[in-house]
């Protein structure tokens, strides 16, 4: 049975003192509140990966991730970080792809493999994200363009390999908007995704695989969300900076 995953994006929130206070808030509601089989992730910035993953420890349900990696092991590249570096801190996550670096820092297809390539390397599990834009879905371009990014940026990898990745299904144009897919809309490319995955890997493969629903998901949509057959949890933003809207979210798989 595939997990079922609620990871929280921190994005560039937080300072050090903050994101610390918050965090013991999650896994203190996590340990007293949530009853099923559901895990939570928190990606936070890199300044704080390796605090929490010491308060992680002993915590099961709950893991670190980071948001990036870079694609290179190591080398002159003032002011990244590596997937190594990410590791040593004990954090198991990264995400790759996510729609504001795709954007504002030119990620591409090609770009992404090498980094989810390399993050694989240092046994990180990468979050892998693809979707699309308002305009993309409203010229009926939206399969094409989430065929594209899940073929060149995941399906060089073998059976096994893609085994280790989490697929996050982000509607580009209801990411910080307020503005959500219905849980049909949601539903139609999960299975749209999952498809896929059967074709080039098989059914076992496609049914193991987490996909992640990303777009402006909160407490109130998330039931609706969560109930259906192909979503398996979803990529939180905006909710998870408060300890109390991100539990509500991780509860609905109670």
């Amino acid at each position: 049975m595939r997990k079922k995953i609620v990871a929280g994006n921190w994005k560039m929130n937080m300072d050090y003192e903050e994101g610390l206070s918050l965090f013991s808030e999650v896994i203190n509601m996590v340990h007293d509140e949530v009853t099923g089989k559901q895990h939570v992730v928190v990606c936070s910035p890199f300044i704080h990966l390796h605090s929490l993953a010491h308060l992680a420890k002993g915590y099961n349900k709950v893991s670190i991730g980071a948001q990036n990696a870079h694609q290179a092991e190591s080398g002159a590249y003032t002011g990244e970080i590596s997937a190594k570096m990410i590791h040593s801190t004990g954090a198991e996550y990264v995400i790759l792809g996510h729609s504001e670096r795709r954007q504002y820092f030119g990620e591409t297809n090609e770009l992404l493999a090498k980094k989810i390539d390399t993050a694989l390397k240092n046994s990180l599990k990468p979050i892998f994200c693809i979707g699309e834009t308002l305009k993309e879905r409203e010229t009926e371009k939206h399969f094409e363009v989430i065929k594209t990014q899940l073929e060149e940026g995941s399906f060089h990898l073998d059976a096994e390999q893609f085994g280790k990745l989490v697929i996050a299904y982000e509607p580009v144009w209801a990411i910080g908007t307020g503005i959500t897919a219905t849980s049909a809309q949601a539903q139609e490319i999960h299975m749209f995704i999952r498809k896929e995955i059967v074709k080039k890997y098989g059914q076992e493969v496609a049914e193991n695989t987490t996909i992640l629903y990303g777009g402006s998901c909160n407490a109130k949509n998330a039931c609706d969300l969560f109930g259906q057959p192909d979503i398996d949890g979803g990529l939180i933003g905006g909710a998870s900076l408060k300890s109390r809207d991100f539990l509500d979210i991780v509860k609905e798989f109670n």
